[in-house]
């Protein structure tokens, strides 16, 4: 996460999140190390799994004090094996605990959606079909959710509402219509926003089709259902199979050869990676 703006929007989070765990102080901290002493902590691997959010856990530290140092013994996107070593934090005493716990929440949140991601995107490995989340993020946790996921070999969606058109069951009922809501949003978006309409039935997918939608989203059908309204679009928009799609099932999805799989599992279910931080030492 270097590029600036993407920067300044972390900082804002992590800050808001400091401010969540601390807002009076740290006073169990204060009490055993009221004054500054240099120090060392080991971030340890729990469990095995895809590490996401380096940049982000050593964030939490330098915005405390940017003397402090996180030396990484592995690179986001990286495996990791159960009690490996992951990275060492280096600086003031205090910081290492303060920091603690944000940064923690921070990195086993990214990671489990990594691994997570992992898991799903290497069934769809080899074929043309590309995994991408969805908006069914943590309020709050979407910059850091949605670059877990790619860390973890996914893609990624719309970031939100105010990216690309996506007409779903209430804007079709609030327009009338599968048409008449295409025809909207062709006459009010601008021209390089692609529009794509969510379907639950062929006969919207064949209305959707007729209207000139780019993208027709095939919402909880089922497999048969599915295979008739690729067929029925016949490469006239790009498809996007969604509903329930999870490390169980998203194989079935592989011989239909929909061009996108969204699934919101990924980070609405995905479970942390336990990771800790160990073995403090005051260096002086």
């Amino acid at each position: 996460m270097t590029d600036p703006m993407i920067k300044m929007q972390m900082d804002e989070h992590i800050r808001a999140a400091l401010r969540e765990d601390m807002p009076f102080g740290d006073v169990s901290t204060a009490a055993v190390m009221p004054e500054a002493r240099p120090g060392r902590v080991r971030l340890i691997a729990k469990a095995e799994g895809v590490i996401a959010g380096l940049s982000v856990f050593s964030r939490v530290f330098e915005l405390l004090d940017s003397a402090t140092r996180v030396v990484a013994e592995v690179a986001d996107g990286a495996r990791v094996s159960v009690g490996q070593l992951v990275a060492t934090v280096e600086g003031d005493v205090r910081v290492l605990l303060e920091g603690e716990r944000t940064a923690l929440n921070y990195l086993q949140r990214m990671s489990g959606i990594a691994t997570y991601t992992a898991g799903i995107a290497a069934a769809l490995e080899g074929t043309s079909t590309t995994l991408v989340c969805t908006r069914k993020t943590t309020p709050g946790m979407r910059l850091f959710e949605r670059e877990a996921v790619r860390l973890g070999g996914g893609s990624l969606h719309r970031y939100g509402l105010s990216d690309g058109v996506l007409l779903k069951d209430n804007h079709i009922d609030a327009a009338g219509g599968v048409a008449q809501a295409v025809a909207m949003a062709r006459a009010t978006a601008p021209f390089v926003d692609k529009v794509e309409v969510e379907c639950e039935s062929l006969e919207m997918v064949r209305e959707a089709v007729e209207a000139g939608a780019d993208i027709i989203m095939l919402d909880n059908m089922t497999h048969d259902d599915m295979a008739a309204a690729i067929a029925l679009i016949d490469g006239r928009a790009q498809t996007e199979a969604s509903g329930n799609v999870d490390a169980a099932n998203v194989g079935r999805y592989v011989d239909l050869g929909v061009d996108f799989v969204s699934c919101g599992a990924l980070t609405h279910s995905a479970p942390i990676l336990d990771l800790s931080l160990k073995h403090l030492e005051v260096l002086g």
